[in-house]
């Protein structure tokens, strides 16, 4: 029986989306809920699986092409079973053949056996699919063969070669060449540095810098860790009492956890705080909601489930929705000290960086600190310099003396 793959229902603000990755090609098997192709949209990337055990029929949309809310972009056929694809030249055979004497039939000419996806990701790597052991059915070459392969090759040609970071291109570079290689940018990617671009034109955006000793978090988190871990199951890091402390200095300073629509202020009675997180397809801004309700190990968990998430494409419109400010970490990355673009409609956001050794003068003497440059950018049409200075002061201050967070002082 043949059936329609459609694109998911897309929440009410995305309009349309991009076909993003085939998984499956016509005639592959599939399995009942086995991913098969991906849809990107503005905000996120929406998975289709199949519905049933049978084979792709059709594609309808290809890698690239937009798609509408709920439009077919493919055929299944369910309860057929999957087939090899054909070498290109030869007539397809016939399909009441068994897939097993076929197989062996190919297995006796001392031809390798591929599946589609593998055959593809061959030929694009110019890899002899003869030279690669298949561990599949049959001896079948899958698609992980065919990459491990490659990446062993890579590795054995040049192990000192640099790599290209997540996300970026590989463009094979012969000597004396000087190669390009032009990307369309992503639906995704696109989104955001809209976003970016309308909030340095819209904002009168404005970042001022303070530090940070963060030894006494250092200290705490060091003599509780193993306390920690027993009791909650999980690491107690640097980003949850940052995020209690960017929720103490909300609450006295309304301005910073405010937003802007039109020429109305809203004030949020409520602190819904975004993590900026960083994944191949760019940066997204899950929120940690009702972050005032929330303990130490509570923000730890949900951070880790949304980076679990994020790695895995499946974070939802739902978990990136709303959010009254920002705290983004570029410290992880080696970051000294930069300026945060704002994440609208918030009018602020905060930005750690690097703990870096430095001597600091303490009571007229010099003593080595792990030091942290803050900055906050904000909205200078809806924060003043004075609230901004204070807030961000309110920040160091909790973090250098963590009592003040429990105490609230």
């Amino acid at each position: 029986m043949s059936t329609e793959i459609k694109a998911p229902v897309f929440p009410e603000s995305v309009a349309e989306g991009t076909v993003a990755t085939w998984h499956k090609q016509p005639g592959e098997a599939c399995s009942r809920d086995e991913l098969i192709v991906d849809i990107e949209t503005d905000k996120v990337v929406l998975e289709v699986v199949a519905p049933a055990d049978g084979v792709i029929e059709e594609i309808i949309k290809n890698e690239g092409d937009t798609v509408e809310s709920g439009e077919v972009v493919g055929k299944f056929k369910e309860g057929a079973k999957g087939e090899s694809k054909p070498a290109e030249g030869k007539q397809e055979e016939s399909k009441e053949e068994a897939p097993k004497e076929e197989a062996k039939s190919e297995a006796s000419s001392g031809e390798a056996i591929l599946s589609p996806a593998a055959r593809k990701l061959a030929e694009e790597n110019n890899v002899d699919p003869n030279s690669i052991k298949g561990t599949g059915k049959d001896g079948r070459v899958t698609k992980e063969d065919v990459q491990n392969h490659v990446d062993s090759a890579k590795s054995s040609d040049g192990a000192s070669a640099p790599k290209p970071a997540a996300g970026m291109p590989e463009v094979n570079v012969a000597q004396g060449e000087r190669p390009e290689k032009r990307v369309p940018m992503t639906r995704l990617r696109a989104s955001i540095a809209k976003r970016l671009v309308d909030a340095q034109q819209t904002a009168a955006m404005l970042t001022t810098f303070n530090e940070v000793n963060m030894a006494p978090i250092m200290e705490l988190r060091k003599q509780y860790q193993d306390s920690f871990v027993k009791r909650h199951g999980i690491k107690l890091g640097f980003m949850s009492f940052f995020t209690k402390a960017a929720t103490e200095a909300l609450k006295r300073f309304p301005a910073v956890n405010a937003s802007i629509d039109g020429n109305d202020m809203v004030y949020h009675g409520y602190q819904d705080i975004g993590v900026a997180v960083s994944t191949d397809r760019g940066l997204v801004v899950p929120v940690l909601r009702d972050s005032d309700a929330m303990g130490l190990a509570d923000i730890e968990k949900k951070i880790v489930e949304y980076g679990t998430k994020a790695k895995e494409g499946k974070l939802a419109i739902e978990d990136m929705t709303g959010g009254t400010f920002t705290i983004t970490n570029g410290g992880i990355f080696g970051s000294l000290i930069s300026t945060p673009i704002l994440n609208p409609p918030q009018t602020a956001i905060l930005g750690m960086h690097k703990i870096q050794e430095r001597p600091m003068a303490v009571n007229g003497k010099v003593e080595i600190l792990p030091m942290m440059y803050l900055a906050l950018s904000y909205d200078h049409r809806m924060i003043d310099g004075k609230e901004a200075v204070q807030f961000l002061v309110a920040i160091k201050e909790m973090l250098e003396d963590p009592a003040r967070i429990l105490l609230d002082v």
